[in-house]
C-alpha cells in the first residue's frame, strides 16, 4: 500500500547535481514549462533540477532555448532580494547562452525572469568532501513512485478547452468531444467534424476570456441512444431563479448562474443533435462561478449520476453556503442535504417522466428517499468539487479536488459522507485556517440529525496525495515528529531533514481503469492525473494500483454490506464502510485520553463539548499505491518524459483504451488536444496522427503534418480565491482552491 513518509517525487525537480573541479560545466534546456537538465548525467531529463555547487568553485552554465520564447538565467538569494547572476533575455528556438559564475554563499535559487514560477530550481551549496557521496541513510519512502513509460498518440486537435470525451453504445465508430466553450464535436474515421454535433454556446453564461470553470461541462448518452437518440448535457446557464429547481431546495441569496441538466435528442439517423429538442430536467442555483463539478455518468443500473460542487468560493463558507451540523467551523453545503443539492453525487431516473414537480424520477432505493427533511436526489455527499468520475467493475470512483493541501479520489457508495468541509481527504479541515488543519475533528455526524443521517460515519478516500510533499502526514509540517519523537514546528516551504519541499500538483483529475491490454504495465491500474503541477505549468499523469480483489477485497463492499455504512456496532467494518477482509483501507484513530486537549473542549474519552467523537489523523493510512507515468511524445503534448500541457480530463472507450484531454493554457482560449495512451515503443508514437478538423485522414494511414505550436502558459495565475478546483486553478476556488 502507499507509503506515507515524506519523500521527493521521482522525476520532478528533485535530482541533485554534485559538481567538482573536473566537472564544472552544467547544461540546461530552457522552455516555458521548466528548465530541463541536460548535462552532467546526474541531472539529465530532470525538470528544474536542484544544483549542488561547491562554494568557491567556478562554473560554466550553458542553456539552449527550446521553445523560442524569451528566457534568461538568474541566480538569487533565499529572500529574493539579491541577484548574483542575471543575463539578458534571448529568444529564438535553438539559441544558446553561456553563463560563467563562482558559487558563493547566499545563492539559493535559479529561475527565468519572464517565467519565475514554472522555470525555477534550487541551488544547494555543499562541502567538497561530500561531492562524491550521497547520504542514503534513512532514505524515506516515496509518496509517488516511478511508473512505466508510455506514449501519447494525438487523436484530435483544433479544440479550445476539451473537457469531456464520451462514447455512445452504437455500432458507429466515433467519439464525442466536449469543448468547454459550448460545442460537442464528433471524431470519426475521417477525423474531427468541421461542424459541431451540438452548439449551445448561446444558451450559456458569457465565459471569461481568462480562467473560468463554467461552460459546457458534462455529457452522457442514454444506454439506448442508438434506438431513442437521447443524450444529456450539463452546462452553466444565466439566471438567478430556477424554473426547474428541485422541490424543497432553497435559492441562495447570491446566485452566479444555474447549473443546468438538460436532455436533447438526435436526428433520426443520429448524425447530429436537434437543438430544438432540449428539455431541461434540473436547474441548481450556483452561488459562485467555480466548483461546478460537471461530470455525469449512467451507472450499471441505468440511472443517471450527476456530480455537484459545493457552491464555489473557498472553504465552503462563502456567500450562499449554509450552516451545517458541526458548529466548530463555518459552512457548509458539503454536509447539508436539506437545503440544496450542492456538494454531492445525485442519482435520478431519466426514464421516469416524473410528476408535476420534477421532470425526472427518484429511484426508490436512493438513501434519503424516505426522509421528509432531506432531498431525495442525493446518492452521496460531503464533496467539494468532483472532477472526473467513472464506474469501475460496477463501482463509482470520483475525484474530489482539494482546497489547500490534499487531493482525493473516493470510492463513492450509497449514502456515503466523504467529509468535506470537516475533512480534506484523511485530514481535518478548518476554513479559517485551511493550511493549518486542526489536530482533531469529528469522525461521525451529530446524532441528532434527521434519520437516516444521525451518527453516520465520515468516510476516507482510496487515493490521496499532498499538493506539496511536506504536508500532513507526508512531512513534518502538520503532524510531523522530529527524530526524538517530539512535535516539530516546520515552516511551510522550508528545507527539512527530509529534503526540500517539492510541488506535486494543484487539482486532481479523475480517470479510468486501463483495460486495453496493449500496455501490460498499465493493465487494471487506475489512470488519472493532476491539472497542473504549479497552477500554470503542465499537468502530470499517474496510475494507482487497487488492492488485490478490488472491489470486493480490501476496498470493496459486497452487495449485502451496501446498506450497512452506518453500522457502528460491527467491529469488522472499517470507517469507510467497507468489509475489509485483508486489512483496513482507512480507519480514523481517536486521540488517546492522555492526549485529549481540555482547552479544545475534548474530554478524556475523545468526546467534545457537542457530544461528537473526535477523530485524530493517523500517522499511517493504507491507500492505493501511486506512480507517475513517464510520457513520450513529439514535444507538443508531451516530451522528454513529461507532459507539456495542462491535463483536463480522461476517458475510456469500449476497448478499454484511455484518452487524455489537454490544453496549452489554463484558459478557455487555449489549443486543446485529445491523445490516446499507447505503448512507449510504438513505431507511430514519434509520428503521431494529428487529425485537424480540416484534415481528412484515414485512421489506418497514420501520416500527419506536424504543427509546431509554442506552449502558451498564463503567468497570471489567480490567488487562492480566484483559481479553479481548489487552491489552484484546477481546484476552482476563488483562492487557488479549486
Amino acid at each position: 500500500m502507499q507509503a506515507t513518509a515524506l519523500a521527493s517525487v521521482s522525476g520532478f525537480a528533485t535530482t541533485a547535481l554534485a559538481q567538482d573541479g573536473e566537472d564544472s560545466q552544467i547544461e540546461l534546456l530552457g522552455r516555458t514549462s521548466g528548465w530541463i537538465g541536460s548535462s552532467p548525467d546526474d541531472i539529465a531529463e530532470e525538470r528544474n533540477p536542484t544544483l549542488e555547487l561547491v562554494e568557491g568553485e567556478e562554473y560554466t552554465l550553458i542553456w539552449e532555448n527550446e521553445d523560442g520564447a524569451g528566457h534568461n538565467f538568474v541566480i538569487e538569494d533565499e529572500e529574493g532580494e539579491e541577484n548574483f547572476v542575471e543575463t539578458e533575455l534571448i529568444s529564438g528556438t535553438g539559441e544558446t547562452q553561456e553563463v560563467e559564475f563562482t558559487a558563493e554563499e547566499g545563492m539559493a535559487e535559479y529561475y527565468c525572469s519572464p517565467h519565475p514560477q514554472s522555470m525555477r530550481g534550487d541551488i544547494e551549496l555543499v562541502d567538497e568532501a561530500n561531492d562524491e557521496e550521497e547520504d542514503v541513510e534513512d532514505e524515506p519512502d516515496v509518496i509517488i513512485g516511478d511508473g512505466p513509460t508510455v506514449g501519447l498518440e494525438t487523436v484530435a486537435d483544433g479544440l479550445n478547452a476539451p473537457i469531456d470525451l464520451q462514447f455512445a453504445e452504437e455500432e458507429t465508430d466515433r467519439r464525442f468531444i466536449v469543448d468547454q466553450t459550448g460545442q460537442i464535436y464528433v471524431h470519426g474515421e475521417d477525423g474531427l467534424g468541421e461542424e459541431p454535433f451540438l452548439d449551445i454556446e448561446d444558451r450559456m453564461v458569457e465565459l471569461d476570456d481568462g480562467f473560468d470553470e463554467r461552460g459546457l461541462l458534462g455529457l452522457a448518452f442514454h444506454p439506448d441512444f442508438e434506438e431513442n437518440g437521447r443524450f444529456y448535457v450539463r452546462y452553466s446557464a444565466p439566471g438567478e431563479e430556477p424554473e426547474y429547481g428541485a422541490p424543497g431546495a432553497e435559492v441562495p441569496e447570491v446566485v452566479d448562474h444555474l447549473d443546468t441538466l438538460a436532455q436533447f435528442e438526435a436526428t433520426d439517423d443520429n448524425t447530429e443533435a436537434d437543438p430544438d429538442s432540449e428539455e431541461i430536467l434540473l436547474e441548481i442555483p450556483q452561488p459562485q462561478f467555480n466548483h461546478n463539478a460537471g461530470p455525469i455518468e449512467f451507472g450499471p443500473d441505468d440511472c443517471l449520476y450527476v456530480s455537484t460542487g459545493d457552491g464555489g468560493g473557498a472553504g465552503d463558507d462563502d456567500e450562499g453556503h449554509v450552516d451545517d451540523w458541526y458548529p466548530e467551523i463555518a459552512g457548509g453545503n458539503g454536509q447539508d442535504t436539506e437545503h440544496n443539492l450542492l456538494g454531492g453525487i445525485l442519482r435520478i431516473d431519466v426514464d421516469d417522466d416524473g410528476d408535476e414537480e420534477r421532470n425526472y424520477g427518484i429511484p426508490d432505493d436512493n438513501p434519503l428517499v424516505d426522509s421528509e427533511e432531506n432531498l431525495p436526489e442525493y446518492w452521496a455527499w460531503g464533496l467539494r468539487n468532483p472532477w472526473g468520475m467513472s464506474f469501475e467493475n460496477g463501482e463509482l470512483l470520483a475525484a474530489d479536488v482539494g482546497q489547500a493541501l490534499f487531493e482525493i479520489i473516493n470510492h463513492v457508495e450509497e449514502g456515503g459522507n466523504y467529509g468535506w468541509n470537516v475533512w480534506e481527504g484523511t485530514h481535518c479541515f478548518d476554513p479559517d485556517t485551511p493550511e493549518e488543519p486542526p489536530e482533531d475533528c469529528p469522525d461521525n455526524v451529530a446524532d441528532d440529525l434527521p434519520e437516516p443521517r444521525g451518527g453516520e460515519p465520515l468516510l476516507g478516500p482510496v487515493i490521496e496525495y499532498p499538493q506539496e510533499v511536506d504536508m500532513g502526514r507526508y512531512g513534518d509540517e502538520v503532524n510531523g515528529d522530529d527524530e526524538n519523537g517530539e512535535e516539530e514546528d516546520v515552516e511551510r516551504g522550508a528545507e527539512t531533514d527530509n529534503g526540500d519541499r517539492d510541488r506535486i500538483g494543484t487539482a486532481i483529475i479523475g480517470g479510468a481503469m486501463y483495460e486495453a491490454g496493449e500496455i501490460g504495465e498499465l493493465e487494471n491500474t487506475y489512470v488519472f492525473g493532476d491539472w497542473s503541477w504549479d497552477g500554470e505549468g503542465p499537468g502530470r499523469l499517474f496510475i494507482a494500483h487497487p488492492p488485490e480483489g478490488w472491489p470486493n477485497g480490501e476496498d470493496g463492499i459486497d452487495d449485502e454490506d451496501d446498506a450497512e455504512l452506518d453500522d457502528e456496532d460491527d467491529t469488522d467494518e472499517v470507517e469507510n464502510g467497507t468489509d475489509d477482509e485483508n486489512g483496513e483501507d482507512f480507519e480514523p484513530v481517536d486521540p488517546e485520553g492522555e492526549d485529549a486537549d481540555d482547552e479544545n473542549g475534548v474530554d478524556e474519552n475523545g468526546i467534545d463539548e457537542d457530544g461528537l467523537e473526535q477523530y485524530h489523523p493517523p500517522d499511517e493510512v493504507d491507500l492505493w499505491d501511486i506512480e507517475e507515468l513517464t510520457v513520450e511524445g513529439d514535444g507538443e503534448v508531451a516530451g522528454d518524459g513529461m507532459m507539456e500541457q495542462l491535463v483536463y480530463a480522461f476517458s475510456r472507450d469500449a476497448d478499454g483504451e484511455v484518452y487524455v484531454l489537454t490544453s496549452d493554457t489554463p484558459t478557455i482560449e487555449g489549443e486543446g488536444f485529445v491523445s490516446r495512451l499507447v505503448p512507449a515503443d510504438d513505431e507511430d508514437v514519434d509520428d503521431e496522427e494529428v487529425v485537424d478538423d480540416e484534415d481528412d485522414l484515414d485512421e489506418d494511414d497514420e501520416e500527419i503534418d506536424d504543427e509546431e505550436d509554442d506552449v502558451a502558459v498564463d503567468d497570471d495565475i489567480e490567488d487562492d480565491e480566484d483559481e479553479p478546483n481548489g487552491d489552484n486553478a484546477a481546484n476552482g476556488d476563488e483562492d487557488e482552491d479549486n
